[in-house]
């Protein structure tokens, strides 16, 4: 039986196989027409015509927020990943990662789309644990690990041992809500209309929380008042208010997590530091940012984004530490 991880995220799915690696890392996203219902695009190919199909076709992301919204399309574009895969011919074991907390029933709808996919065994494994393992963190039942990932629909903070998980909490703040601010700054402050592609490409090519950066791009959009189409500048300072409200959301709700913890283990954060994992997580300057709010030592791989998926392929590689750390 052919062993995956799965982190089917809101903005991204990546798949790895026990054996290969990282194997998919694609846009989880969908395009439908209307009238059918018919799925005609997935994955990226779906994502790049966001913004720019007739009015008879939708683009659709069939993950919010960390929750499947359509169990129909998940189950199609989990099918259609699973193919480009597996070539749909092997018996498939998924381990699925879920926020910190995930609820039963959020969980039952990911079972239900990944059977409706074609999964025969489902098992679920929290995020931080996966984040930890993707950066190579010493997990045991006495050392307590402290780690935040910040992905695009939904973000976790949890302190944790291999015991288990001594306080944590999942929130519905990530890189979505930037790209939606960025969109609002820029109409407001450039009189400039631009659509979520234009403003994730912004977020990640000149994001900063760098003080005084001065990296710049241009942006094409709409004009407002004239409706023609215009082209501005726009620097990392232009665009760091929307980037950091939500950062220091994050931060606050890690505060709260932190005030949670018993002495003994507030201890060994303050020693450890925290761990910081999500694609999020490549602007400039944010783990540093990051580190000083929370007065701790920030440590974060060479690819956040891929963290937790490649603490999934570690778990799935290791009966006895899934066996642990898995959901029942």
């Amino acid at each position: 039986m052919l062993k995956l991880a799965i982190d089917f995220g809101t903005s991204v799915t990546k798949i790895f196989k026990l054996g290969s690696g990282i194997v998919l890392a694609e846009a989880t996203c969908v395009t439908v027409t209307k009238d059918s219902g018919e799925v005609r695009a997935f994955g990226n190919e779906a994502k790049r015509l966001l913004g720019k199909t007739a009015e008879q076709t939708d683009v659709c992301f069939p993950v919010y927020e960390g929750e499947i919204v359509s169990e129909k399309l998940a189950g199609a574009l989990l099918a259609y990943f699973l193919k480009k895969v597996t070539g749909g011919k092997t018996s498939v074991d998924a381990l699925f990662s879920v926020p910190c907390g995930c609820s039963v029933a959020s969980r039952e709808k990911i079972y239900r789309a990944a059977k409706a996919a074609g999964i025969a065994r489902v098992s679920f494994a929290e995020v931080p644990f996966l984040s930890a393992l993707g950066q190579d963190v010493p997990l045991s039942d006495s050392n307590p690990v402290f780690a935040i990932d910040i992905g695009a629909g939904v973000s976790s903070v949890a302190a944790f041992s291999l015991d288990g998980i001594i306080a944590g909490l999942s929130m519905n703040v990530g890189g979505n809500n930037m790209d939606i601010h960025i969109i609002d700054h820029i109409a407001e402050n450039f009189n400039l209309k631009i659509g979520s592609l234009t403003s994730e490409k912004l977020k990640n090519t000149v994001g900063s929380l760098v003080e005084d950066d001065n990296q710049s791009t241009i942006i094409n959009g709409r004009d407002i008042q004239t409706g023609r189409p215009r082209s501005v500048t726009v620097s990392s300072s232009d665009i760091v208010f929307p980037i950091r409200v939500y950062v220091d959301k994050i931060v606050e709700y890690a505060d709260l997590v932190l005030k949670k913890l018993p002495a003994e283990v507030s201890a060994a954060m303050c020693k450890n530091g925290l761990y910081l994992s999500g694609g999020v997580c490549g602007i400039a300057g944010l783990p540093e940012y990051v580190a000083e709010k929370m007065q701790m030592e920030a440590h974060i791989s060479s690819d956040p984004q891929m963290s937790v998926v490649l603490g999934g392929g570690r778990a799935v590689g290791n009966a006895a530490l899934l066996r642990r750390i898995r959901m029942e």
